[in-house]
């Protein structure tokens, strides 16, 4: 089986579900100060299932409003922008990729820990002077390379796996040595080309770095979130493992034991009201 090439990755762009146009609005607002909310707040509220699942969100327990959120108006009035932003963003990338592949692979677990990924990275993000929204968004769609894989490149994922069982070997080796690239490369290849954020981008090409030298504080971040995420078993996959870390990480990270203890607190707390957006 030959190796994936990036020509491929890039070909499989018009395959996939297109994103929202103003998903990819919210997404661009990250790196601007001057922002139209009331533009974008109308831009939602005119996709009716994106508002239904937005306000899903907004009146779960988590929020503890004592008045119903009803329209997108009164959600961004009463939690603020930034967090209608995450909502929005949140039920609009789980409903264009909510669908199973024929192969085995199950969105589900994906989406789960993806959705606690996002969480970890936005509590862990004030203690390493990270942007929260950027590190939630970019811990959202950290592995969004590895679900282009499974559902564009079926034979070749399936190969990967199964020497992955095989060999006894980490994802990422049998990635590297199966397709040629890991599920991190693809990842930033997908993010640009929807023209993500270049933190984001960066945040999804190195969360799985073997090295610190290069790696941005934002993926520092997604990288910690990531194996947080995987420890607690957000995902309920019964193979879900723990992710190696360079040697040195968590005290470059600068994060001490209380911190680490109270985020897998708030994690598992926010957790439970947020996977609402994986609701049909």
């Amino acid at each position: 089986m030959n190796p994936i090439t990036v020509d491929e990755i890039h070909r499989t762009d018009h395959k996939l579900p297109s994103l929202p146009a103003v998903v990819i609005e919210l997404l661009a607002t990250m790196e601007k100060e001057d922002v139209d909310i009331s533009d974008l707040c109308s831009k939602i509220a005119k996709d009716q299932t994106l508002t239904a699942k937005t306000l899903r969100l907004a009146n779960s327990s988590f929020y503890g409003m004592t008045q119903q959120i009803s329209t997108i108006h009164d959600a961004i009035t009463l939690l603020g922008f930034r967090t209608v932003r995450n909502l929005a963003t949140t039920a609009a990338l789980i409903g264009v990729f909510s669908s199973s592949s024929d192969n085995g692979f199950s969105v589900a677990p994906f989406w789960r820990h993806a959705l606690a990924c996002a969480i970890c990275a936005k509590e862990l993000a004030p203690h390493c002077k990270v942007n929260p929204e950027q590190a939630y968004t970019g811990g959202l769609l950290h592995d969004i390379g590895r679900l282009v894989l499974a559902t564009q490149f079926q034979t070749h994922y399936e190969s990967a796996m199964a020497y992955r069982v095989s060999h006894d070997c980490s994802l990422l080796e049998a990635e590297q040595t199966v397709l040629g690239m890991t599920h991190a490369k693809v990842g930033e290849l997908i993010a640009s080309q929807w023209r993500l954020p270049l933190v984001i981008q960066s945040a999804i090409a190195g969360h799985h770095s073997a090295t610190l030298a290069d790696m941005s504080p934002t993926s520092f971040v997604i990288m910690a979130a990531d194996a947080i995420a995987h420890a607690l078993d957000f995902s309920n996959d019964p193979c879900d493992l723990v992710p190696s870390i360079p040697s040195g990480f968590m005290e470059r990270l600068g994060v001490d034991e209380a911190t680490l203890f109270q985020v897998f607190k708030n994690a598992e707390r926010q957790f439970v009201p947020a996977s609402l957006v994986l609701n049909p």
